[in-house]
Parts: structure tokens; C-alpha cells; sequence
């Protein structure tokens, strides 16, 4: 089961981190990934790691503003996000392949956290 947390709301400019943790599957093996849904929108990727965090891609959008690491040993895909605006507010989802790579498509993924808010006000 994939658990994110660390939604809330914040200024625009302002940062918070996320964070997904799995619990009772391999974790260190799965690619990792975020993907957000703003209202009236459908759900986009944002970033994405790989098994052992060698490859990382990451949206246009977000680039030079968020960060996506893990830790396995605490089973934990994170998110940084720095300079955030109020396009950035959505709800924030995280998902795992088990076969460790990266994937931008939302069909690629096997396994999916429930969302956590991130609201960006001016």
C-alpha cells in the first residue's frame, strides 16, 4: 500500500514536501513516480525515479523548481517543491512500477497511492 502525506496549503513561493511510503511490498526494487490532477483537469505526470535513483525525469512544469528522491530503506519516495505557484495546486498522487524503471504514461503504472491536497494561494 502506497500512503502519501505532506499536502497542506501554502503561499506561492513557498515549498512543501511530500512524501509516499510503502508498506508491505519491495520498495527498493519499484520505479517511483508523482503525477497530480488540478480541478477540471486531468491527471499529469510530474516526476518520476527509477529503482535505485539514477534516472530521473521530471515535467516541463516543474523542472528547476521540484525534486524527486528516495530512500529505501525507509521505503520513501519524496518530492520536493520549491517556488511553487498557484498553478501548482492539485491533488498530488504517487504510484510504483514493479519492474523499477521510469514511465511518464499513466497506464505504466502498477500500483497507486491515494492523493494527498497541495493548495497554492496567492
Amino acid at each position: 500500500q502506497l500512503q502519501a502525506s505532506g499536502g497542506g496549503s501554502v503561499q506561492a513561493g513557498g515549498s512543501l514536501r511530500l512524501s509516499c511510503e510503502e508498506r508491505g511490498r519491495p520498495f527498493r526494487w519499484f520505479g517511483m513516480g508523482w503525477f497530480r490532477q488540478a480541478p477540471g483537469k486531468d491527471r499529469e505526470f510530474v516526476a518520476t525515479i527509477n529503482w535505485n535513483g539514477a534516472s530521473l525525469e521530471y515535467a516541463d512544469s516543474v523542472k528547476g523548481r521540484f525534486t524527486i528522491s528516495r530512500e529505501n530503506a525507509k521505503n520513501t519516495v519524496y518530492l520536493q517543491m520549491n517556488s511553487l505557484k498557484i498553478e501548482d495546486t492539485a491533488v498530488y498522487y504517487c504510484a510504483a512500477r514493479i519492474d523499477g524503471t521510469i514511465e511518464r504514461p499513466q497506464d505504466k503504472w502498477d500500483y497507486w497511492g491515494q492523493g494527498t491536497q497541495v493548495t497554492v494561494s496567492s
